[in-house]
């Protein structure tokens, strides 16, 4: 029996919760996340729950510009294929299915896409994936 699809904010949330759980505890990931978010953990959550809501179902609830909290932080490669494949193994341990699919190649291009424009403000091979 295969896994069900993401449905709905529920399962969101389930997702959402987890991959940020393994986040909190990756040697790479954790101290920027950490640093950033200490205590503010559960209203980025929430905020987490709002901008897949919107991006996967198109439900209005999320506003904010995603690019530019990370535009200060010093990333590389490394950081977000990390991130990437903690977010894709996350998906892939509970769900399948056509909606479970467009999250990770949502994930995808907004690695790309940040990764992108981090290479184009920092004007130096340091950010090149």
């Amino acid at each position: 029996m295969g896994k069900a699809d993401i449905k709905g904010l529920d399962d969101i949330k389930v997702f959402v919760d987890d991959f940020y759980g393994r986040i909190q505890h990756d040697a790479l990931l954790a101290p920027i996340f950490n640093f950033r978010l200490s205590t503010h953990w559960g209203p980025h959550l929430e905020k987490m729950y709002l901008f897949w809501n919107a991006a996967l179902f198109g439900i209005k609830g999320y506003s904010g510009s995603p690019f530019m909290k990370h535009a200060t932080m010093d990333l590389n490669s490394e950081h977000f294929e990390r991130w990437l494949n903690l977010f894709n193994r996350t998906i892939d341990e509970h769900f399948e299915g056509p909606v479970a699919s467009d999250a990770k190649r949502r994930a995808l291009l907004m690695a790309e896409m940040f990764r992108s424009k981090l290479d184009i403000n920092s004007n130096t091979s340091r950010h090149v994936f």
